[in-house]
């Protein structure tokens, strides 16, 4: 018993609850490892969990504290954001190129060295296969050693490999060297988790919306490249020279600071400092006056974490609503040129041609590419519109139901015209949902587990992206009007599913912790009652 008044007698910090404005206010128990006597001082926590008999305690409200949300909130955004978010930005547009550039490899290497369709297609498969394998390993690494460290790595594997495999001397090795770039683009969505933590909660979904921005113009970069190098220097240049994103961002990424939540969770507490001071030295703002409450958690990373009480469904609902995003995403991509080769829509099925026919992509061809690539930015200025005023969980289904509602003219005979105007809208509305679960996803999972999420939804993706060249290009040869329903089917069910997400992220600050990792539930104590529950927090406040 005396060990445990030992424990639980310390300082105790009231801080409001921000997760819920009807609750009371949240307790944190432990003692007080060290304390500083600046204008921005630093308190340590070591939380404790208190017995279900309760315990007593003694202690003086400290009211001059603030969270990482409310030095960010504080702070602004500002000259710093700007800067992070062109940083960024650039391992976005890697991204784009590297995923973009398999529409343009995989038509040239048909023709050059004389491939078979399923040869072709495998050229394709083999990027998604080491993205699937990779995704969840870079998450896992990002929340255990850090987000710029996982970023940085990442960049760097597929810039090596992709200059590799712009010398490769056969079919086996591009194979080889095309799979472990895949592996590398696998940990590219961790950009968006470390951009996401230095965000006010204000600015977060359109700053996101925005750096989602980058993807398209990588893609339209990767486009514009290839009308100029292809015919001339041909696809090994092209590999080559795609990979300069990669290598700017990583001349550049010394600049890059650790997220300032993810260094407390750490245990990095003057670096947090130290990067918060330097957010509001950039910004021209001064941190808030008060103490930096922090804790160490040791945990991170756990794939368990995602299965807890308070996050199982969420994480099964997201994992599908990003599978069906990509199923539909790269499906409407490649039912573009199916269904133009076809002539109209009235055929129920689309006869397969000569494995071996060749035709190298010419002008024409590369400005089709371009406008269908175009139609991502319409999506995404009306998403950044609606985002913030309907919410996340409704702009998502907004998104698969109008990819629906364009889906279903298909099944008529229509013209080529009204086919090139409905599959303009269903990639620009399918591309715009793609973006919203990249700012829900970051929101909804709290610090210690939020880059592990990011990398298992993205292997998901990459699921939907392996298995949708069997519906767009296998079975569309059987049935058209299947293959159209498979489609509508996957869009409603990922738009319902949107509906059901128990958290709407709209307005919410990002959190730090999860649920007790032995089974407990968090608590809050009213300031009325002056109760205290049991359950352990682990909190990170500055």
């Amino acid at each position: 018993m005396n060990k445990w008044r030992r424990t639980v007698l310390g300082k105790i910090t009231y801080k409001k609850w921000r997760e819920d404005e009807s609750r009371g206010e949240e307790v944190i128990v432990g003692p007080s490892d060290e304390v500083q006597e600046t204008d921005n001082e630093i308190f340590t926590t070591t939380t404790a969990r208190v017995p279900p008999g309760g315990a007593e305690s003694t202690s003086t409200p400290q009211s001059n504290t603030f969270t990482v949300d409310d030095a960010l909130e504080f702070i602004g955004f500002g000259k710093f954001q700007w800067k992070i978010s062109l940083l960024t930005g650039l391992s976005w547009i890697a991204d784009a190129m590297e995923m973009m550039i398999l529409s343009i490899l995989g038509p040239q290497m048909h023709c050059e060295w004389r491939l078979p369709s399923y040869e072709v297609a495998f050229i394709t498969s083999v990027v998604f296969i080491g993205m699937g394998i990779s995704s969840s390993i870079w998450g896992k690494i990002s929340d255990n050693y850090g987000r710029k460290t996982g970023l940085i790595i990442c960049m760097c594997w597929t810039l090596y490999y992709g200059l590799l495999s712009a010398f490769v001397p056969v079919y086996g090795w591009l194979l080889v060297l095309r799979g472990l770039v895949g592996f590398g683009i696998g940990g590219a969505p961790q950009a968006v988790t470390l951009y996401s933590e230095f965000l006010p909660v204000k600015a977060r979904g359109i700053c996101i919306m925005l750096i989602a921005g980058f993807w398209a113009i990588g893609a339209v970069f990767e486009v514009l490249l290839a009308l100029l190098v292809m015919p001339t220097l041909g696809w090994r240049w092209l590999l080559g020279l795609s990979t300069l994103p990669m290598a700017l961002f990583i001349c550049l990424c010394n600049w890059l600071p650790e997220s300032p939540r993810f260094d407390v969770l750490a245990g990095r507490r003057e670096k947090a400092m130290l990067t918060l001071s330097r957010i509001a030295k950039d910004n021209g703002k001064s941190l808030p006056q008060g103490t930096l409450i922090a804790f160490k958690q040791n945990s991170r990373g756990r794939i368990q974490d995602l299965f807890s009480a308070q996050y199982w469904r969420t994480t099964l609902l997201l994992w599908f609503i990003w599978f069906g995003n990509a199923f539909s995403y790269y499906g409407i991509v490649l039912l573009t040129t199916e269904l133009f080769q076809a002539g109209d829509s009235c055929r129920t099925k689309i006869e397969p041609s000569c494995s071996f026919e060749c035709r190298y992509l010419t002008a024409d061809d590369y400005r089709d590419l371009l406008w269908t690539t175009l139609a991502e930015f319409p999506g995404l200025l009306v998403i950044i519109v609606v985002i913030d005023r309907i919410g996340r969980k409704r702009s998502m289904a907004l998104c698969f139901f109008m990819f629906s509602l364009c889906i279903v003219p298909l099944y008529a005979c229509i013209g080529r015209l009204a086919i090139t105007i409905l599959i303009f809208i269903a990639r620009a509305s399918i591309s715009g949902g793609y973006q919203v679960v990249f700012v829900y996803t970051p929101e909804v999972f709290p610090t210690e587990t939020r880059a592990l999420a990011m990398g298992t939804a993205s292997a998901m993706a990459r699921v939907g992206a392996l298995i949708t060249p069997f519906v767009a290009q296998v079975m569309l040869r059987t049935s058209t009007y299947l293959t159209l329903s498979v489609y509508c089917g996957c869009s409603l069910l990922a738009g319902g599913a949107s509906l059901v997400l128990p958290i709407e992220t709209l307005g919410r600050g990002l959190q730090e912790a999860g649920p007790d990792p032995e089974g407990g539930r968090r608590q809050e104590t009213s300031n009325a009652t002056g109760a205290v529950y049991y359950g352990m927090w682990l909190v990170e406040t500055m």
